[in-house]
This record gives C-alpha cells, sequence and structure tokens, in this order.
C-alpha cells in the first residue's frame, strides 16, 4: 500500500483509507462480525488510516472501528492513524454546533468510544456558520495542547471558511466530497488546499455506490437507508449517471480494472488529493478497492474518462440537515 504525507499536519498515512459512516446504522443493517473482518483485512493489507465519526451510529461507528483495531491500539499505537469527527448533531434541534463546549464534549465521547487517550486527527465535520472561527479553531488548539488531539482539520468547509479557521490556527486537513460526478471542490476548495499545503481525504469517491456498478435503474433501498430519499438515486437523474456508469465500466474492462477501482484511482490521480476514503462492510469489497492505490492512469486515460462523464448529471449528498 502505497503512503503519503497528508499536507502540513505531517502524518504519513496509507493513500486509502478505510471510511466506517457505513457501519453507524445510516446505510441500513449491517453485520457487525463481517465488519470488524473488514476493517482487519484492511489492516493486514497495509492500510494504516481510518476515518470515523461520532454522528455515525452516535458513537457505533467508533466503537466497531475501536474492536477491531484492539489489539494494535493497545500493543503498537503509533502503527495505526485514527481521524474521528464531531461537532454535529443530526436530527438534533442545533445539527451543526462547533461551540467550545460541543467539540470537548465531542471529543471526549470519542475517545471513551474508541477507548483511546487521544486521536492523531479531529476534524469539524461540517461548518456552523453560527459560532465564530475564533472559537472553534481556539478550543482545537486547547484540545491539541493537552495532548487530547494530535492534529485538527475541518470537513465539508469552502475556501472562505477555511481562510477565516486559518486566521486563528493551520487548518490542517480537509475532508470533502469528491467523485466523478460530484466535482464542486475544482474551483476553488481544492486550489485553496493545494496553496495552503492542506491535506486532502476525500469522501465518497465512488459515490455513495453510484460508481461500483452495481446499482440499477430499479435499485431501491432500505428505509432506514440515507439513499431512499436521495435524488441521486432515483429518476432521470439515476438513470443518466448509470448510462454513464456503463461507459465506465467498459474503459476500466479494457484497463483490467473495475468501475470501482477506476474511480478511486482517478480521484487519487487528481493533484491536491492525498487520499480516498472507501468503506466496506465485507473482506471482499475492501480488496477490490485497495487495489486501486496501484493504479496509474495516462494523461490519455484521463482525458477518455472526462469525455465520458460530460454526459453525467452532478448530484449531492446527505447533510446534518437532511437529504438533498
Amino acid at each position: 500500500m502505497r503512503t503519503t504525507v497528508l499536507g502540513r499536519s505531517g502524518l504519513e498515512v496509507s493513500r486509502v483509507a478505510f471510511g466506517t459512516w457505513q457501519l453507524g446504522g445510516e446505510w441500513g443493517s449491517f453485520d457487525e462480525d463481517a465488519a470488524v473482518q473488514a476493517i482487519r483485512r484492511a489492516r493486514d493489507l497495509g492500510v494504516t488510516f481510518f476515518d470515523t465519526a461520532h454522528a455515525y451510529g452516535a458513537g457505533m461507528s467508533e466503537q466497531v472501528l475501536g474492536t477491531a483495531l484492539r489489539d494494535e491500539l493497545d500493543s503498537d499505537r503509533d502503527a495505526v492513524v485514527v481521524a474521528t469527527k464531531g461537532a454535529i448533531d443530526p436530527g438534533g434541534e442545533r445539527p451543526r454546533d462547533a461551540t467550545r463546549a460541543s467539540l470537548r464534549k465531542g471529543v471526549e465521547d470519542s475517545l471513551r468510544a474508541l477507548q483511546l487517550d487521544y486521536v492523531d486527527l479531529y476534524q469539524v465535520h461540517w461548518p456552523d456558520p453560527s459560532t465564530p472561527a475564533e472559537e472553534t479553531a481556539g478550543a482545537l488548539q486547547e484540545l491539541v495542547d493537552e495532548g487530547k488531539i494530535r492534529h485538527a482539520g475541518v470537513s465539508n468547509y469552502d475556501a472562505v471558511q477555511m481562510a477565516a479557521f486559518d486566521r486563528i490556527r493551520p487548518v490542517e486537513t480537509l475532508q470533502p466530497p469528491y467523485h466523478l460526478f460530484r466535482r464542486g471542490i475544482e474551483s476553488a476548495i481544492l486550489p485553496y488546499a493545494r496553496d495552503n499545503d492542506i491535506g486532502v481525504l476525500a469522501y465518497s469517491p465512488l459515490g455513495s455506490g453510484l460508481l461500483t456498478g452495481r446499482l440499477a435503474t430499479d435499485t431501491t433501498f432500505d428505509s432506514d437507508d440515507w439513499r431512499s430519499q436521495a435524488t441521486a438515486f432515483r429518476g432521470e437523474t439515476l438513470r443518466q449517471n448509470l448510462a454513464v456508469v456503463d461507459r465506465l465500466t467498459e474503459f476500466a474492462g479494457s484497463r483490467d480494472l473495475t468501475v470501482g477501482q477506476l474511480a478511486i484511482a482517478w480521484v487519487l490521480a487528481q493533484r491536491g488529493v492525498h487520499v480516498a476514503i472507501v468503506g466496506a462492510r465485507s473482506a471482499a469489497n475492501i480488496e477490490s478497492s485497495l487495489a486501486a492505490a496501484d493504479v496509474e492512469l495516462s494523461r490519455d486515460d484521463l482525458g477518455e474518462i472526462e469525455r465520458i462523464v460530460a454526459d453525467g448529471v452532478e448530484v449531492e449528498g446527505a447533510s446534518p440537515e437532511g437529504v438533498a
């Protein structure tokens, strides 16, 4: 597994991180034993970077991750990098809350769920427009000074929000959504991150399933799966994007790749992206995704991918307030 230095954080991590959003219940039911085996298989294959969030099942995802990595976390803590996120309460009266009190409580809750003394990277899950950047950034610096977190980053921030944060303490990492059908970060967010040496962890490189090749126009989702409410997974938008996926699948096959591997490799090929976060519920699924870290796409390959996705429809994802 290839590694990279995550921007100015200085953290050395695997280029593919194991993401755990799917282990919090927002994607329907899952087999916890199979999830633990998937995490352990990822570690066996060289993944050193694991990303979670307390909002994923109110700590459920963190608990599963801590269980899966318990032996190594206890015996060789420096061998793995654990990242988590806080400052949101989906469905609560205040879905986004990056106040000092919220961040402190969030860190303590995450440490208990993970059974750790510190986390390597703590990220503000979503920007909170009601809390000044001075308070949010200052609170995170206090937690770094106390040794409860080693590094601080943000998720879903735009360039203006990062700049406001940067005036107080450095934004070390950014976790944005990024895939072939969601490219909004390319105009200002990704250039700001590149210019300021911010480590970029792209989430949803497979488009929340759109780019796996396993969906069809008549695919349905369980009622407790957030995609059952999302416009990206129904109607004309889904039909048009799956037609693009069919063409991508054909092109991927010509390169002896799956369409999922092609999609992950494309994200990793973009200048300024350090890591692709990939989730899995089974060991077999993560093995396929991790192979993308070793794929080299040529300039011609990237050009052909651009031509194919030109017929796609831009989509959105879930937010603390609801689903697009």
